[in-house]
């Protein structure tokens, strides 16, 4: 039989390095994988826009998030090439913002005072460059207050069909005489 120092002197490596060369490539892995995938996403920084407008060079080509409300009537859509610009506010503070995409979420209109997070990059001229766009949706409890105060709701009342038996879906008067379609080619 052969004992642990003899074996370790045939090999020439000893065990407490092999298994540190093991364990530090699995670290290794792990951290890239956290850095090249969607749970990268959690080092991304936070920021108030008073921290941005207040010092907008510490935080140029920097990727953070920021939060703002939506401010009335500044949605802007271009097609070609496909781009929303628009601004957030909080308090005195405000930003322009640019997202080159051609979607955004459904919940995303202007005229409901929706707060929205953007996540990007702050450029030269103080326009945050966006890669997304996270509009925050009322609470249950803050739609039934703006409805209390005679606001619109932007999806319906809160609480439709809570409780209730849903009502049925209202039919069209009358059919469509379907003999005027055009032949199919």
């Amino acid at each position: 039989m052969t004992s642990a120092s003899e074996r370790e002197a045939s090999s020439g490596v000893p065990a407490w390095a092999k298994i540190g060369l093991v364990l530090g490539i699995l670290g290794g892995g792990v951290v890239f994988l956290l850095l090249n995938s969607d749970a990268g996403d959690a080092f991304v920084y936070s920021k108030t826009l008073a921290q941005v407008t207040s010092d907008p060079d510490a935080h140029r080509d920097r990727m953070f998030r920021v939060e703002g409300t939506l401010r009335q009537g500044s949605i802007q859509f271009r097609e070609e090439p496909c781009e929303w610009r628009f601004v957030i506010e909080s308090g005195e503070h405000s930003m322009p913002v640019q997202f080159p995409q051609c979607v955004v979420p459904d919940t995303f209109r202007d005229g409901f005072g929706i707060s929205v997070t953007v996540r990007g990059r702050l450029q030269a001229d103080d326009t945050f460059l966006a890669d997304e766009v996270v509009p925050r949706c009322p609470s249950k409890y803050e739609m039934n207050e703006r409805l209390q105060a005679g606001e619109a709701m932007p999806h319906g009342a809160p609480g439709e069909g809570e409780g209730d038996a849903p009502s049925e879906p209202e039919m069209p008067s009358a059919i469509p005489d379907l003999g005027e379609l055009p032949e199919p080619t």
